[in-house]
């Protein structure tokens, strides 16, 4: 039988566990309710971009580099993730997402660009070649970083460094469903018009060349934005649950250790009970 003062520690050492992942899960909501109110608000910008891509593309035949499509040699794989745990399978999601992809490439072929401390943390202890990293964050949207990784990683591309770029992050589709998702990021895919087909004459001005020049570079930004966008409310969900189901966790083993608690306090009284009527019988006889 435990000593009681052992399980009374025990339920006061839980107690205050549970005090904190409460406060985390409170934390994570807060924040997850402004990540979330960012991506909605931010979609409908991302898709006019890609309605006046297709315009463009219904109207005119341009040529630019970040369309260029060449052989594969070199690829760069583009990884958004956390910089903190506690958010239960969320950052092991999107590593196993790379390792998948990675492994049909041999690793000379591979440049990592790691958005993300436990990305880091992960891949500087394997093989990989880890050519960009960004990290602290602390849970926060950057829109100068996000502009920042959108100009490296085209440099990338533009330099020759890489003939294709990869990206993987977490989509956001409610407060408890997640899906990491990999998508071809570069060259772009030349969108091929409205779906019915555009023959409007369109007049551009000043030309859409000048246009496309202007609306690519923001194409690009706003893809990295709202992957990130995606993936830190994602993460603030992921760690609410995780939170919520420590909060839950530590409820039932409060509950437990205090039905043990009493089960131990009864046994000590009832002995002591006994060792006295023991020691009156004695005394009778």
């Amino acid at each position: 039988m435990q000593n009681l003062r052992d399980i009374r520690r025990r339920i006061k050492s839980v107690e205050s566990t549970k005090q904190i992942t409460k406060a985390m899960e409170m934390v994570s909501a807060a924040k997850l309710r402004r990540a979330q109110m960012r991506v909605e608000s931010a979609r409908p910008y991302s898709e006019k971009l890609i309605q006046i891509l297709q315009s463009l593309a219904g109207a005119a035949d341009i040529a630019h580099p970040l369309f260029e499509k060449r052989e594969v040699k070199n690829t760069a794989i583009v990884m958004m993730a956390g910089d903190r745990g506690l958010c239960g399978s969320f950052n092991q999601n999107v590593i196993r997402a790379g390792e998948i992809l990675m492994a049909e490439h041999d690793p000379d072929d591979i440049q990592l660009v790691l958005v993300g401390k436990k990305l880091i943390d992960y891949f500087k202890r394997r093989r990989w070649n880890m050519r960009l990293t960004y990290t602290d964050f602390i849970g926060n949207m950057d829109l100068q970083r996000m502009i920042d990784i959108a100009r490296d990683v085209v440099e990338l591309f533009l330099t020759r460094e890489v003939d294709a770029v990869k990206l993987i992050y977490t989509r956001f589709v409610s407060t408890t469903i997640y899906r990491v998702t990999v998508e071809d990021f570069l060259p772009i895919a030349k969108p091929e018009g409205d779906e019915a087909g555009t023959s409007a004459d369109y007049i551009f001005e000043p030309d859409s060349e000048t246009i496309y020049a202007d609306i690519l570079p923001r194409f690009i930004q706003n893809r990295i934005y709202m992957s990130f966008a995606e993936s830190l409310a994602s993460e603030h969900g992921a760690r609410m649950m995780a939170m919520s189901n420590a909060t839950k966790n530590a409820k039932e083993m409060i509950d437990n250790l205090t039905l043990l608690r009493n089960k131990v306090r009864q046994a000590s009284i009832t002995s002591e009970l006994l060792e006295i009527v023991g020691g009156a019988e004695a005394l009778k006889g």
